[in-house]
């Protein structure tokens, strides 16, 4: 059994995107998937989506949202899964086979950001872990949110931080998972001419910030009028059900 988990809480993303992903996830994974959302509001997820409850974290109120729920996935026992889990955000695009994603060695893989590169620091959109193996991850967040949160932006710069602290930080190849806005998206003004760019070889493509999938998918151009993204039929293909 494949494991894949993603989260959903709040309001900033439908249950569409948590179905098209499930969609895709079965589409491009051999064998037997487990698809499993955390979640504090179940309702719209298609069939292929197994609910299961948001776990609990306190103390976030009135602070930026910077993904700290995702550190609760490390903890001793997670609902009942067992053995490792692909972690997905709710805004990446599967391209292709995400079976070399379970074959890859090591316990931990997460995307190298392409923003830091050299820096020890992951983006958190895709990663593997090995559920239960490090509740250290979550006690030293929840013993010390004072010196994290001033030492560490996001929960990404500080996850990758716990993990390397015993070497067992690894990155994905650098060709599996790409950024659309830096590596799909025409430089003003070609945005509103031409079609975002394809990358052969590409397995996630991965959304931060703006614009999201489905606005990709229909045209979407920036408040500033710099950066601007024509409709894109190949991505309508890729994002949907």
């Amino acid at each position: 059994m494949k494991n894949v988990v993603c989260m959903k809480w709040g309001t900033k993303f439908s249950a569409e995107y948590v179905n098209i992903l499930a969609s895709r996830v079965k589409k491009n994974v051999s064998g037997d998937v487990r698809f499993v959302c955390f979640t504090d509001d179940a309702s719209g997820l298609s069939p292929l989506v197994e609910p299961l409850s948001l776990p609990e974290m306190s103390g976030l109120e009135g602070r930026p949202e910077r993904g700290w729920r995702k550190l609760t996935l490390f903890q001793e026992k997670l609902a009942d899964l067992r053995g490792t889990a692909l972690f997905l955000d709710l805004d990446v695009v599967i391209v292709e086979s995400l079976d070399p994603f379970f074959e890859a060695p090591g316990d931990f893989r997460i995307i190298e950001d392409w923003n830091l590169k050299g820096t020890n620091v992951g983006n958190s959109s895709v990663f593997r872990f090995k559920i239960g193996s490090r509740p250290d991850v979550l006690e030293y967040f929840l013993q010390n949110r004072d010196e994290v949160y001033a030492n560490f932006r996001n929960e990404q710069a500080y996850l990758s931080w716990a993990i390397a602290r015993k070497q067992e930080l690894l990155f994905w190849d650098p060709t599996w998972c790409l950024s659309f806005k830096r590596h799909f998206m025409r430089r003003f003004p070609l945005g509103y001419f031409c079609e975002p760019k394809k990358r052969p070889g590409t397995k996630i493509i991965v959304f931060h910030g703006n614009p999201n999938p489905d606005c990709a998918r229909d045209g979407w151009v920036g408040s500033l009028g710099t950066r601007a993204v024509r409709k894109t039929p190949w991505l309508a293909e890729l994002w949907r059900e």
